[in-house]
């Protein structure tokens, strides 16, 4: 009998970065065949561990290699869940119902392979499933949420574009199921976030609006956590290449020193 986060498949991926090795890795979650992909550093060392938690629904924000080994190439040994239903993955993308023990699970995976330091970050809707994650577990040295979601309800109303995946995937509108939007929420939950939390978002983001930023900030300040704010003023949901490339630095640094 399978366990969840046991490893049941590998393979190797092409790496975009030759000090960077990729591999595929199919492993369980709620009895589901979960995939997603590891980035190892090639040199010899011990790393600290981290989960990547992607962004998007099924195709759109599926992980990329080169993102993935772009953290990689900061010292860590990276993890980044395809999330169920994806790439040939059993089951089916809920949006951080079930699916987010894909998350959860995921960190069981990567102690497989770094030491006990285990770092999350998640992007857009990775943020609600990094948030769930430091929720349901309490191994995790620190949380990192970049343009991150972290109220469902205020998501369906904000993306028009959503409406109607959001509504196949919950089961209704807010307005005809609000406690499968509310049961999706973390913002209800951060009391039992025992990590320090980072959260990085541009004022100018119209995918997702800074409200989730200043709500999570609320919701950790009322609940008496560790948390930063990096807002920036002129960005919206994507950087420019160059300063993303200097707030990835800054951000790795920042879960180093937790």
């Amino acid at each position: 009998m399978t366990t969840n986060g046991e490893i049941v498949g590998k393979r190797a991926y092409p790496s975009p970065n030759p000090a960077i090795r990729l591999t595929e890795i199919t492993y369980m979650s709620q009895g589901l065949r979960v995939k997603g992909l590891l980035a190892e550093p090639k040199a010899s060392g011990t790393y600290d561990g981290f989960l990547y938690l992607r962004g998007g629904m099924q195709n759109i924000g599926m992980v990329r290699p080169a993102r993935v080994a772009q953290f990689a190439a900061q010292g860590f040994i990276v993890f980044a869940p395809y999330y169920r239903g994806n790439r040939g993955g059993e089951g089916r993308d809920e949006f951080a119902g079930q699916d987010r023990f894909d998350a959860v699970y995921g960190v069981d995976v990567l102690k497989r392979f770094c030491n006990d330091n285990i770092h999350v970050f998640g992007f857009s809707r990775g943020g609600i499933m990094a948030l769930w994650t430091a929720i349901l577990r309490k191994d995790i040295t620190s949380v990192v949420t970049w343009a991150g979601v972290s109220d469902a309800t205020a998501t369906y109303w904000e993306r028009t574009d959503m409406r109607r995946m959001m509504k196949r995937v919950v089961g209704g509108t807010p307005n005809r199921a609000p406690e499968a939007y509310d049961a999706r929420t973390p913002l209800f939950e951060v009391e039992h976030i025992t990590a320090p939390v980072l959260i990085i978002h541009g004022l100018r983001d119209e995918n997702v609006d800074i409200e989730h930023a200043r709500q999570l900030e609320f919701y950790l300040k009322d609940a008496q956590k560790i948390y930063e704010t990096w807002y920036y003023e002129k960005f919206t949901h994507f950087f420019p290449s160059e300063v993303n490339r200097l707030v990835v630095r800054m951000l790795c640094n920042w879960m180093k020193v937790q």
